[in-house]
């Protein structure tokens, strides 16, 4: 799928890697590839530097890859793009995925970070630890099994979200809308929900105060092939800094306007929760 990303401003806002001679670099007009894990590995190996660029905002920095046998575990290569990721979280790290692009030499690979220093860190970069950068069938370290918020990040930085999310059936589309609650990602919140309320794009940013959301959907009738409406109960733990720790049953309306429609869900009822 060609998706250039605006090659014209990405060159302009990219740092170079160290490792590449800026007057040598080739020109930004890749196609975008989710290549599996085991291809990237042997395109980043241990110790390889290469560019970051988070897809909301536009912003690049440096890193080097260190570690990581199931995805791939990374440090900001100096302090000042330690300061550039730490903006891009704007001002404190967070769990929360972002979608991102690896820039090469000669590919733009699509994957999905957090922004959480923890373990070990070697290099003198003013960032305590390391972090994790995840692609295409990477799985966590701890339970060798894909991360579905980071699987989402990486649809999106592939341009493939829409495609994804197109047929899926009511309960696996609750898990996903919960993922971009979680990760406070309006863009793609606004492409599953759907509301009653006015200024949406407003009320959307109550999700950043949410220190940390948790779900699980409940059993549930499933939906039939021609059904346009559906019902999934979802239990919902919800922390933030204003209301503390709530936890409650939803049962979250989802809607289609045609059997081969994709479903939306009804975010109302979560909006007024979070709001208290």
């Amino acid at each position: 799928m060609k998706n250039t990303f605006l090659a014209f401003c990405i060159f302009i806002s990219i740092t170079i890697p160290q490792a590449v001679n800026a007057s040598e670099a080739p020109p930004i007009d890749f196609q975008v590839e989710a290549p599996h894990w085991e291809e990237v590995e042997k395109a980043l190996p241990r110790k390889s530097i290469f560019t970051v660029i988070d897809i909301e905002s536009g912003k690049s920095f440096v890193v080097q890859r260190r570690a990581g046998s199931h995805h791939a575990d990374v440090q900001p290569l100096t302090v000042k793009d330690t300061a550039i990721m730490k903006d891009i979280y704007g001002g404190k790290w967070s769990w929360r995925r972002r979608a991102i692009l690896i820039m090469t030499p000669s590919r733009l690979i699509a994957g999905s970070m957090h922004g959480m220093p923890h373990g070990a860190g070697a290099l003198p970069n003013n960032f305590p630890g390391h972090f994790c950068i995840h692609f295409t069938g990477s799985t966590t370290h701890s339970t060798e099994r894909s991360d579905l918020a980071h699987q989402v990040m990486i649809l999106k930085a592939a341009g493939r979200f829409d495609e994804f999310i197109a047929s899926l059936p009511p309960s696996e589309l609750m898990n996903v809308f919960m993922v971009a609650i979680k990760n406070a990602d309006k863009g793609l919140t606004r492409k599953i929900a759907v509301s009653n309320k006015k200024d949406l794009n407003k009320k959307l940013n109550e999700f950043k105060k949410l220190e940390n959301i948790q779900w699980e959907v409940l059993s549930h009738a499933k939906a039939s092939e021609t059904a346009l409406y559906a019902s999934v109960p979802v239990k919902v733990k919800i922390l933030s800094e204003e209301n503390g720790s709530s936890s409650t049953v939803i049962s979250f309306t989802l809607i289609r306007t045609s059997p081969i429609s994709p479903w939306k869900v009804n975010i109302d009822p979560l909006l007024e929760q979070v709001a208290g």
